[in-house]
C-alpha cells in the first residue's frame, strides 16, 4: 500500500505547488493588467542612465505578467540621491514604481553622506544591466608607460570633483598601493578630461567606463597615443585580457578588502531598485522580467546599436554586494571615506 500511496502523495504535492505558482502569477497578472509602471531615472534626460532606462522600458512591459504600460520619468538631483530617498521613503510600494540610480548611491550612507536617508539593505534590488569596467590610462607623452612606472614616476590625472570616481579612485590607490598620482580636479566631465589630455594639461584619466573607452579611447590606444595601465573592476574584461586587473595587485588582505569596497560600485553598474514592502509575488515578477529583458535578443540588438554595454548582474548578486560592503571593517571604510571627502 505504501508503494502505491507514495507516488500519489508526491503527485499531490507537485500539483499543489504548481497550482500555487500558477495562482500567484495569475494574481500578479490581474494586478498589472491595464496599469502603468513607472521607471524613474535619477538624472536628467539624455544621459547614460536615461538612455539605458528608455531602452529597457521598450521591452520589459511584455515580460511582466499582465503586460502593463511602461513609462520613464526623470527625477534628477544630488547625483540621484533625491530619487533614492523617494524610493526608500515616499513612493508607492505596490510594484508600480522602480528606478535607476547612481552605481555608488547604495554606499553613500556607509561613507557618511547625511543626505542619504535610506538603508540600502532594506530596499528591493532588481539587478543591474551592467557590471561596469573602468580603466586607468596614461597619455603617451607621460613618463608613466606601465603600472609599474606609477611607483617611480608621478602621473597627473584629471578629476571632476570631490566624491567622484575620477577623484576617489586615484586617491585610494595612492594611499593603498603607493601609486604616485597627482590630481587636477574640477573638470566638468569626462569629455573635458579627455580634451585636457590632448592639450597636454594633464597626463592621464583614471576612471573611464568601458562604453566611453570603446568610443573615445579606442582610436587613441590603437594609434599608441594612450597607454592602458590597469582595469578598475573586480574581474577581467573579455575584450581586454592583456590589461592588468587592479585586484591582482593586492598583496595582503587589507589591500584586497579596500579594493573590493572601492570597486563594489563597479559591480552595481547600472542598478535598478524598488521600494521596500512590495508584495513578494510582484517583486519576484519584476526581478524575473528584468532578467528576461536583459537577455532578450531584440533588446540586446538595440543596446548594441546605441553602444550600451550589457553585462547582467542579478538581484541576488547586487543584494550580496551591498551586504558585503556594509560588513567592511571601520578601518577599510575610513580609507574610502577620506578619499571621497577631501576638500568637500
Amino acid at each position: 500500500m505504501r508503494k502505491i500511496l507514495a507516488p500519489l502523495a508526491a503527485s499531490i504535492v507537485l500539483f499543489s505547488t504548481s497550482s500555487i505558482a500558477v495562482g500567484e502569477e495569475s494574481a500578479v497578472a490581474s494586478f498589472y493588467k491595464d496599469k502603468t509602471v513607472q521607471i524613474l531615472v535619477g538624472y536628467s534626460a539624455g544621459g547614460g542612465y536615461d538612455t539605458y532606462a528608455r531602452t529597457l522600458a521598450r521591452y520589459i512591459g511584455e515580460k511582466i505578467p499582465g503586460n502593463p504600460n511602461v513609462i520613464v520619468k526623470n527625477v534628477p538631483g544630488a547625483g540621484s540621491l533625491v530619487l533614492m530617498n523617494q524610493i526608500a521613503n515616499t513612493l508607492p510600494r505596490d510594484g508600480t514604481v522602480f528606478g535607476t540610480v547612481a552605481r555608488g548611491a547604495a554606499f553613500e550612507p556607509l561613507f557618511g553622506n547625511e543626505q542619504a536617508l535610506f538603508k540600502p539593505q532594506e530596499l528591493n534590488w532588481l539587478g543591474s544591466l551592467n557590471d561596469e569596467m573602468g580603466m586607468c590610462a596614461a597619455w603617451h607623452t607621460a613618463d608613466v608607460k606601465t603600472l609599474e612606472d606609477l611607483r617611480e614616476h608621478e602621473l597627473l590625472v584629471g578629476g571632476t570633483g570631490a566624491g567622484a570616481d575620477t577623484d576617489t579612485f586615484p586617491r585610494v590607490l595612492a594611499e593603498v598601493l603607493d601609486f604616485k598620482f597627482n590630481l587636477a580636479s574640477g573638470y566638468p566631465g569626462s569629455s573635458e578630461i579627455n580634451l585636457a589630455m590632448e592639450r597636454g594639461e594633464i597626463e592621464g584619466h583614471c576612471s573611464g567606463g568601458w562604453t566611453g573607452v570603446k568610443t573615445s579611447w579606442a582610436p587613441w590606444i590603437e594609434e599608441g597615443k594612450l597607454n592602458p595601465l590597469f582595469i578598475l573592476s573586480r574581474s577581467k574584461h573579455p575584450e581586454l585580457p592583456e590589461v592588468p586587473l587592479i585586484m591582482d595587485l593586492a598583496e595582503n588582505d587589507y589591500q584586497k578588502q579596500v579594493l573590493q569596497l572601492m570597486l563594489a560600485r563597479q559591480v552595481m553598474g547600472r542598478p535598478y531598485v524598488a521600494p521596500p514592502g512590495i508584495p513578494a509575488d510582484r517583486l519576484v515578477a519584476l526581478q524575473k522580467a528584468f532578467e528576461a529583458t536583459a537577455s532578450d535578443p531584440e533588446f540586446l540588438a538595440e543596446a548594441e546599436r546605441k553602444q550600451l554595454e550589457i553585462s547582467f548582474v542579478s538581484a541576488a548578486d547586487i543584494t550580496e554586494v551591498v551586504r558585503e560592503s556594509y560588513r567592511a571593517s571601520p578601518e577599510v571604510v575610513q580609507v574610502i571615506k577620506d578619499a571621497k571627502h577631501v576638500n568637500r
